[in-house]
């Protein structure tokens, strides 16, 4: 197969995690946005850089669309909890432990999952998750009682749990950096919209069918997926040898200096091209289709990895980066307060007088979360082009908080949507406020899912797989917390009190945190770089597995 991707490419990071230098010079024969390409790309056809764009996609709708539904399996049963109460001689709060558990459990998962996709590859623990996945909803589908129940939606919910890391590690693997945001904001719809679970629940219920049947449709799409993933998702997990770097550079150089920069990075570059057509090297062919099918791959195999103690250690040391820490009370906040106050207080609100919505009609929230990800949607590449466009006013240096101007609106909507739910909930008006709560802060939930963890991955030298451990058990710890006893919390104390005052409270500061970004996120860099931790962390660090 011939070579796609220029694998001459100028880019190089500088001495500062998140500064990168993308400024094509000559010999650069591929650039994007005004933009020479990053990672650079080896000669190997195999190298998951220099697959075709059709393969790439296949493997992000695979990866996407395995998001979709385990997250719709978690959190779809929601709009059963009355029925599970009564069927099971429970309470209510209890009867939500069938979410709140699995929620856990798909969190935590990923102590396990990524280690093991880091020793033996990205294609065989994802079919491994994908095998758990539909064994656990074939169980919950036959479930009779409570405990039964609660042990099936556990077992699919933990395998459906890497479908939170690993798609990230498999767009880091596969897409170049001036992509990559796109590509994640695609993952993130997909994943956000799998919160819409609840909808096909309540319609399903509202056509007399059973919640039984619920979990044997996502078994049936679960294993269609499978096949897929089988034919389609090849290992990615790859050892690229990269040019020499280029001297450091900053962000904000003087035109002198910056040309000084780039003279030096094309005369080492130069030269390294001159040892490559002076030095004999073997192209190995593309694999064949048969061989891509194989569970293990020989050049996975080849890349070092490190035992299951070091990896689990030192993801906990990730909490210490701000960016890292911030994903996590990102998500942890969001889904915590935001996504189970809408999954729990609507259905019992809706059913309730002045409204006496038919129980069969308690799902209908999740129109409104399907309309405010949807609305999202035409800003997936944002994110990509405002960084792009602030790169080439920098000189073509790249610095990782050129994301995150694109926040700034979404730092208040998102609260914004949170006070008018609580309060439709408060005053008992009109059930379009409801919707109108549910998509605003959906809306801006897109950006903050999306944007933080871009930013987290860019801004660190650090082993993706030992950031993800945390980040996914971190937010789900956080969620699993806010949401354990939510449902007496706020029947205690008042929907306006708890939901708009408190919730809203805690996501509007988490959201301000971006102010601090903005301003001093180059400085925390270089102190983060420069620091300890930074020095423990580069000890392991393998090539392309940061960013």
């Amino acid at each position: 197969m011939a070579i796609i991707h220029d694998t001459h490419s100028h880019a190089r990071e500088a001495d500062i995690p998140g500064t990168v230098n993308l400024r094509p010079l000559a010999g650069d024969e591929e650039t994007y946005y005004g933009q020479a390409l990053f990672p650079v790309p080896s000669a190997d056809p195999n190298d998951p850089l220099q697959w075709p764009s059709w393969k790439k996609h296949m493997i992000l709708f695979c990866c996407s669309a395995f998001s979709f539904l385990a997250n719709s399996a978690l959190i779809g049963p929601s709009t059963y909890i009355g029925l599970f109460s009564a069927q099971f001689g429970v309470t209510p709060n209890t009867a939500a432990g069938l979410v709140n558990y699995p929620n856990l459990a798909f969190g935590f998962s990923n102590i396990l999952f990524i280690p093991a996709y880091q020793s033996i590859g990205r294609r065989p623990v994802m079919l491994i998750a994908l095998i758990m996945y539909v064994v656990g909803l074939a169980w919950a589908a036959k479930a009779s009682s409570f405990a039964s129940l609660m042990g099936a939606r556990i077992v699919h919910s933990f395998g459906g749990g890497v479908c939170e890391a690993l798609p990230v590690q498999l767009v880091n693997d596969i897409f170049f950096l001036h992509e990559r945001g796109k590509k994640l904001g695609w993952y993130t719809i997909a994943l956000c919209v799998g919160s819409t679970g609840p909808l096909f629940s309540g319609l399903m219920l509202g056509a007399g069918l059973s919640w039984n049947l619920f979990f044997w449709v996502e078994f049936a799409f679960g294993m269609a997926l499978l096949v897929l993933c089988f034919l389609f998702v090849e290992e990615t997990r790859y050892e690229r040898q990269l040019l020499p770097s280029s001297p450091s550079s900053t962000s904000r150089v003087g035109q002198e200096v910056a040309e000084k920069d780039n003279a030096k990075a094309e005369e080492a570059n130069t030269t390294t091209h001159q040892i490559e057509l002076n030095s004999p090297t073997i192209i190995p062919p593309r694999k064949p289709f048969l061989h891509q099918l194989h569970l293990w791959s020989p050049s996975s195999s080849s890349v070092k990895s490190q035992p299951l103690h070091t990896l689990l250690l030192r993801s906990f040391s990730h909490l210490l980066v701000p960016s890292t820490f911030w994903v996590i009370t990102t998500y942890g906040i969001f889904i915590g307060l935001a996504g189970f106050a809408f999954a729990f207080i609507f259905p019992l609100k809706i059913v309730s007088p002045p409204y006496s919505w038919p129980s069969t009609s308690s799902g209908f929230h999740s129109f409104a979360t399907f309309l405010g990800f949807g609305l999202a949607i035409p800003f997936v590449s944002l994110s990509d082009r405002l960084a792009a466009y602030l790169t080439k006013k920098n000189n073509g240096i790249r610095e990782a908080e050129m994301r995150l101007p694109i926040l700034l609106p979404a730092m208040l909507i998102a609260p914004a949507g949170i006070v008018v739910f609580g309060m439709a909930a408060e005053k008992n008006l009109h059930w379009v406020a409801y919707m109108a709560g549910v998509a605003i802060t959906q809306f801006g939930a897109y950006f903050y899912f999306t944007v933080t963890l871009a930013y987290a991955v860019d801004s660190y030298t650090a082993n993706l797989s030992e950031m993800l451990i945390i980040m996914n058990v971190g937010k789900q710890a956080i969620s699993f917390g806010m949401a354990l006893n939510v449902l007496d919390w706020i029947l205690e104390s008042g929907y306006g009190k708890v939901i708009s005052g408190v919730f809203g409270a805690v996501l509007l500061g988490n959201n301000l945190v971006v102010l601090v970004f903005m301003a001093f996120g180059k400085r925390i860099r270089r102190m983060v770089g420069r620091s300890w931790l930074a020095k423990v962390h580069a000890r392991t660090v393998v090539e392309g597995e940061g960013h």
